[in-house]
């Protein structure tokens, strides 16, 4: 590999060197392969290592690199097409969801979500955790918020705790007419607890998406899902493909 050195450019210099580092990707790495530490990828590039961390970041955050832990810096594979916000009104837990209840707990929710179900202060709810897998990847995290009201007649001897509790409140919620759904999409950092199960470094980011079930005129249940933003492409109402022409190894 010959040096690069980079000319005085008008874009900042980290988003200049994320574009060479871009070209170097698609030409001279594969999919998987870790590429050399930051020291001597600084001075190929004859860079500081700070500005290297900003290019390095940037396209951690576009998907092309994956840190991982023990392991170092790997060329990404492509990413993974995720639907949400399906065809047609359905609870969580609904048949052909992609979604697997882990756990269920009694919590006083975020004051954010709070506000969202119209709750009480310091009142608890129903919190449903689910995980989401595809192709063999975890891809996303949730938390589901489900006040009591929406789930009167929910028996706490039937399943008391952990994933069965959780299958039960769904089931409950399925006996709501489901008037509509709205959502939002934002960028945001995996929190420790939800890096562990998406194997991501704490702070890592990540599309954060929020979504309200409308019911008998009020706020029904929350959903909190966290995908990993390096290997999923959320797409709504039907999946879109993206081909790169043969160049694009690592991509």
């Amino acid at each position: 590999m010959g040096t690069t050195q980079l000319e005085s450019v008008p874009e900042p210099k980290y988003w200049h060197l994320k574009t060479v580092l871009t070209e170097a990707l698609d030409s001279e790495f594969s999919v998987g392969e870790i590429l050399p530490n930051e020291r001597d990828l600084a001075a190929r590039f004859g860079v500081a290592r700070a500005t290297l961390r900003q290019a390095l970041e940037q396209l951690e955050l576009e998907g092309r690199l994956q840190r991982r832990r023990g392991v170092g810096t790997t060329v990404a594979p492509p990413r993974v097409g995720v639907a949400v916000g399906a065809e047609g009104h359905t609870w969580p837990g609904a048949a052909g969801d992609d979604w697997q209840p882990t756990d269920c707990t009694a919590v006083v929710p975020p004051a954010a979500i709070a506000d969202l179900l119209e709750t009480d202060q310091g009142e608890q709810v129903h919190t449903v955790r689910r995980s989401r897998v595809s192709q063999g990847r975890p891809v996303a995290a949730e938390l589901l918020y489900i006040p009591h009201s929406s789930v009167p007649d929910l028996s706490a001897i039937d399943a008391p705790s952990g994933a069965a509790r959780a299958r039960a409140v769904l089931r409950e919620l399925q006996h709501l007419e489901l008037e509509g759904r709205d959502q939002a999409v934002e960028l945001g950092s995996v929190s420790a607890e939800d890096a562990k199960e998406l194997d991501r470094l704490p702070g890592a980011p990540v599309l954060v998406v929020t979504t309200r079930f409308h019911s008998g005129g009020r706020t029904a249940a929350v959903s909190v899902a966290t995908y990993r933003a390096d290997t999923c492409r959320l797409t709504f109402g039907g999946d879109i493909e993206i081909h790169h022409g043969p160049e694009r190894r690592a991509s």
